[in-house]
């Protein structure tokens, strides 16, 4: 499994300053697409190259790039 995955600790620590941007409810999949940003950044992969079990790849391309938008990253 190539996943990284977080604690539940640590996530309740993270999840609260991420902003979500201006549309539709808090996504469910958050956590997910936050993991997905990490794997980009430990392997330098590209976003086509993300494994699916992140989610869309260009899902979570579109919310880090909010994230950093909003000052995040």
């Amino acid at each position: 499994m190539t996943r990284v995955q977080l604690t539940d600790a640590e996530w309740e620590f993270i999840g609260p300053y991420l902003p979500i941007g201006q549309y539709g409810p808090y996504p469910e999949r958050l956590r997910q697409q936050f993991e997905g940003v990490i794997w980009r950044f430990k392997t330098g992969g590209q976003w086509r190259e993300m494994p699916t079990e992140f989610g869309a790849w260009s899902t979570v391309s579109n919310r880090f790039r909010q994230w950093r938008d909003a000052g995040v990253f």
